[in-house]
């Protein structure tokens, strides 16, 4: 759906932000842009609208070279979203939300119908926030109005600049979650700059890590944190490279693999998480000591078992046993 073919940014004074990069971001994807600061992440996100030009090589959307595309109506074709959420703070949340569908004429029953739909999406009434300003809202409610913005037009690619960086931990890793389900229901292609480690290995079915404008690797995450390409990579994603893996399994990986504890029915200090949970996410529970017990549960609430520290420590041998390039040295 995008693909770079040898794309090049030299800016004035001979820098060269983005080194004849190739890769491609398949139709429905999520692809982050990882790396160290300063190794073109943004630079070669903004090349795809043109708010960058590029130097060298090309870009194409859909076969077709962005450079031959008429500017305005490229941009109106992509959404984009950033850190700031860039809402204006004199138009009302429906007024930001429908930017684009009034600039590409819709009329007022299908723009109201499309942003009812958007805020459903995000677990907001479009009734009660519509009218409201952004600075009557929380921060986390403002990102997602900068997503569902970017969304409003349904266009086909989304360029997301960090865009939940500004976000405190908790509220981060809702909207992550979140955005992961709309991603489910709209499948977009999206280009996703992201600077933490953890953040590309939960959002993206690929992971492009730069350094220096150049393409490391261009991989899954799992490959990368499997198979590192070079020492680069595999200092980058560290050490721990075998415990970051464990937020690519689910608990139902787990019980197919080893099973599930009895769960104590005695212990009274217990944590109820779905069987879809996360396996670093659970472990991260068990050595904070935020409960005596983790009960298992499937979507329509039975009890499957319990998890204990032994069982992820079991199931993480297990994995690097079928995969000893877990346990290089970083």
């Amino acid at each position: 759906m995008i693909t770079f073919d040898k794309t090049t940014k030299t800016y004035e004074g001979g820098v060269t932000a983005v080194d004849g990069v190739d890769f491609t971001v398949e139709k429905g994807n999520i692809v982050v842009l990882l790396g160290p600061s300063g190794c073109g992440k943004t630079t070669l996100l903004r090349m795809v609208n043109r708010l960058e030009t590029i130097s060298d090589g090309k870009i194409t959307i859909d076969g077709e070279d962005s450079m031959s595309l008429d500017q305005i109506a490229l941009r109106r074709k992509i959404g984009y979203v950033i850190q700031s959420n860039g809402l204006f703070p004199n138009m009302t949340i429906e007024e930001n939300v429908m930017i684009v569908p009034d600039l590409l004429g819709w009329n007022k029953k299908d723009k109201r119908a499309r942003f009812n739909k958007l805020m459903e999406m995000i677990g907001l009434s479009g009734e009660k926030f519509g009218k409201r300003y952004p600075h009557e809202l929380s921060g986390g409610q403002q990102q997602r109005i900068g997503v569902i913005r970017a969304l409003a037009a349904d266009p086909p690619v989304m360029l997301m600049d960090e865009p939940f960086g500004a976000l405190d931990p908790i509220i981060r890793e809702k909207i992550q979650d979140e955005f992961l389900q709309i991603q489910r229901e709209v499948k977009k292609t999206i280009l996703f700059v992201s600077h933490d480690i953890d953040e590309a290995i939960k959002m993206g079915d690929k992971i492009v890590l730069l350094r220096g404008g150049e393409v490391m690797q261009y991989d899954t995450p799992s490959e990368m944190l499997v198979r590192p390409k070079n020492e680069f990579v595999r200092e980058f994603f560290g050490k721990d490279r075998a415990i970051k893996s464990l937020s690519l399994h689910r608990i139902q990986d787990l019980q197919e693999v080893i099973g599930l504890a009895n769960v104590d029915e005695t212990i009274e200090d217990t944590i109820t998480i779905n069987v879809n949970h996360d396996l670093r996410n659970t472990l991260s529970m068990l050595l904070n000591q935020e409960a005596d017990q983790v009960i298992v549960i499937d979507n329509d609430g039975n009890k499957l078992g319990a998890i204990t520290i032994d069982l992820v420590q079991k199931y993480l041998h297990f994995e690097i046993k079928a995969k000893p390039t877990l346990v290089q040295k970083g």
